[in-house]
């Protein structure tokens, strides 16, 4: 019997060499439509900017591996976005680009464009300029697959479809784009210069390390009564404060917080890891000659007295404390809030905060409502707006502090105003609480 003939096995294909694999992923490349090769490029750029600002070109002070959670995740979420986006029907591609496409035009100009408009363009500067060509080319993009769409689908139905999208549209830009645009900028602030500032005496320029080994910068002025005061936080805000506080001989120190003016470190705007710095600053006055132990106080205003708070219930060096304004830095002290309108916030404080953990590299900090107890027996002066104006949250911190912690309300005077609306009030109140505190006897 004869033996079906044996086929032969199918040859297998060497692997490719590198000079090889090239030449055929820009042909894979170049096969595929317009649209999806800018889609592709602009998204190139802008993953390129995210590396080199978390790897190549990071802020002084923090390590390369500090960043890995905010060079990682965005760029393997742009890497999923260009996979997608081939396969997306027309509609979706063009739902895709704009709001990428936005995202990046509106990091770029608040960060790079502007430093290059003001002349001090450095570092990563200079691919972020690339990553906001990037945003514009996506943008584009989108904006000529909407057009295409809307060719696509007419009459009646088209019109209910188009509103339908339309609503989309601005729920993802409230809810998604606008807080991670938000987040993105609140931790990648520009630099300010730091100016030369009449605090009513004479001061001298210091530096202290935090504990996680970043270098502050800021002024002090020498005590003449034996305790201190930092007023927070920078070096701008709280020269009236200061002023105050020098007139009735406290020493007084301002600083720059990480990331901002001098100091070394990525920047915060929510303050997230800020207490660090208020703990340096703290360990740094109690060991001057000038002031003796235990008579360390602190006034925040605003993001400063969310991080006054936070500091004071993890260290005893802060004796007493002020804090002006404080409110919400995450979605955690907007579930606080006692009126409904939180639920409508909700979806974008939610967004924010989990992109500024992105951002951040550190997750949100704990809850201030459930801190300021344990700032207790110690006294804590809270400085508010009445219950209902704005977002600031002290009038609910007070009622969790317990007796050692006095809630003081104004209500002309805006957010941190106090001093500015009522200047003798204020002066006689917080320097009578400072003196209580900080220089009775016992």
């Amino acid at each position: 019997m004869n033996e079906p003939p044996v086929e032969p096995d199918d040859p297998v294909e060497p692997p490719l060499s590198g000079a090889e694999r090239g030449p055929r992923l820009l042909r894979a490349f170049l096969a595929v439509s317009l649209d999806v090769r800018l889609f592709l490029g602009g998204i190139a750029l802008v993953a390129l900017y995210i590396l080199d600002d978390a790897f190549l070109q990071p802020e002084a002070g923090p390590s390369r591996g500090g960043h890995l959670v905010s060079g990682t995740v965005p760029v393997a979420v742009l890497v999923v976005c260009a996979v997608a986006y081939p396969r997306l029907s027309v509609r979706l591609r063009a739902f895709l680009a704009l709001g990428l496409g936005v995202t990046f035009v509106a990091a770029g100009i608040a960060v790079p464009v502007r430093h290059a408009l003001a002349g001090q363009l450095a570092g990563d500067d200079f691919t972020g300029l690339l990553a906001t060509i990037g945003g514009l080319v996506v943008a584009g993009v989108g904006v000529v697959a909407l057009r295409r769409s809307r060719s696509e689908r007419k009459g009646r139905s088209g019109l209910v479809e188009r509103s339908l999208f339309g609503l989309n549209v601005l729920l993802v830009v409230f809810w998604i784009v606008l807080p991670v645009v938000l987040s993105f900028l609140g931790t990648h602030k520009g630099r300010a210069h730091t100016e030369v500032a009449d605090l009513g005496r004479p001061y001298e320029t210091v530096t202290f390390a935090t504990s996680d080994g970043l270098k502050l910068s800021g002024w002090y002025v020498p005590s003449r009564n034996g305790a201190a005061v930092i007023a927070f936080p920078g070096r701008k805000g709280p020269v009236p404060h200061a002023r105050m506080l020098a007139r009735h001989g406290y020493g007084v120190l301002l600083f720059d917080r990480r990331g901002e003016g001098e100091s070394e470190g990525d920047g915060n705007l929510l303050g997230w890891g800020g207490d660090r710095d208020l703990l340096a600053a703290a360990a740094y006055l109690d060991g001057r000659p000038d002031v003796r132990s235990g008579r360390v106080g602190g006034l925040g205003l605003s993001v400063g007295g969310e991080l006054m708070l936070e500091a004071a219930a993890r260290t005893t060096a802060l004796r007493a404390v002020v804090s002006e304004g404080a409110g919400i830095r995450s979605v955690r002290e907007l579930l606080d809030m006692p009126d409904a309108g939180k639920w409508i916030q909700l979806p974008f404080q939610a967004t924010m905060t989990a992109a500024t953990a992105v951002f951040a590299n550190r997750l949100p900090p704990p809850n201030l409502k459930s801190l300021v107890a344990e700032i207790a027996p110690r006294p804590v002066l809270l400085i508010a707006r009445p219950q209902g104006q704005g977002e600031e949250l002290n009038t609910i911190y007070a009622a969790a502090g317990g007796a050692t912690t006095t809630l003081w309300q104004i209500k002309e005077g805006g957010h941190t105003g106090g001093l500015s609306a009522r200047p003798r009030e204020y002066e006689r109140r917080v320097v009578a609480f400072f003196d209580q505190a900080l220089l009775a006897p016992g």
